[in-house]
């Protein structure tokens, strides 16, 4: 990953999250880890983000505004294969909730909230390695 310029490139991981406070600890997070992060505060900006920029990884909230995130990956997994493998899903809702079953069916990490940021971390890390 490098620029045009033959520099490395960052790392950019998008974070869907309406819940601004969050999402800005996991951006401070992220870049304090030296990745480049954008907060995008509902689910169709995020997908006008996505097929607009090159990323890395996709922390998205399941319930968000405009298109929910089992929306949005559904989107991006027929624009973007790629990009769909690397998504980390969050959530406050309970195992009992609808998305449960699209959680149950994926295989990529979900994590409820509150979240841990050490935990998402190493899961933002583990699917930018996925090839």
């Amino acid at each position: 990953m490098e620029t045009s310029t033959g520099t490395p490139r960052k790392r950019h991981v998008l974070i869907v999250d309406d819940d601004i406070s969050l999402a800005w600890s996991f951006k401070q997070m992220l870049e304090h880890r030296g990745c480049d992060a954008t907060i995008v505060p509902d689910g169709g900006l995020a997908l006008k983000f996505v097929l607009h920029h090159q990323l890395d990884a996709v922390v998205c909230d399941l319930q968000t505004t405009r298109l929910e995130g089992d929306l949005l990956y559904a989107a991006v997994e027929r624009s973007n294969p790629f990009l769909a493998r690397r998504f980390v899903f969050i959530t406050s809702l309970d195992a009992q909730a609808p998305f449960q079953k699209f959680i149950d069916s994926m295989a990529l990490p979900a994590l409820r909230k509150p979240v841990e940021l050490e935990a998402l971390m190493g899961e933002v890390m583990c699917v930018m390695e996925r090839r």
